[in-house]
């Protein structure tokens, strides 16, 4: 799992890349990004297998944003990523994923 950020200050924007290692979870069919920058839409953002086992999307996201998110796995499970900026408890007894957007 990663998050690559690259900044456009001129644009006020962060491409962030999330990137989803699936290989030691089987072979999911479908993978989705979901979080507070799509208001927890379970089928919006769906991520792309780009090889061995790699689900990867990117999102253009404001500067000075912070956005909690999760994967969400062949409509059946949820997975954090372990490249989060850190984690918060969510109301379902598990944690999101975090990740911050600096404002440069």
């Amino acid at each position: 799992m990663s998050i690559v950020k690259k900044y456009f200050p001129k644009k006020k924007v962060c491409r962030v890349t999330f990137k989803l290692d699936t290989s030691a979870m089987g072979d999911p069919k479908k993978v989705f990004l979901v979080g507070e920058f799509n208001e927890w839409d379970l089928e919006l953002t769906r991520m792309k297998r780009v090889k061995g086992g790699i689900f990867s999307v990117s999102l253009e996201l404001p500067l000075g944003t912070i956005y909690q998110f999760r994967y969400f796995i062949d409509g059946s499970w949820w997975e954090n990523d372990d490249a989060a900026d850190y984690y918060l408890p969510s109301p379902y007894d598990s944690d999101n994923s975090v990740v911050v957007i600096d404002n440069i």
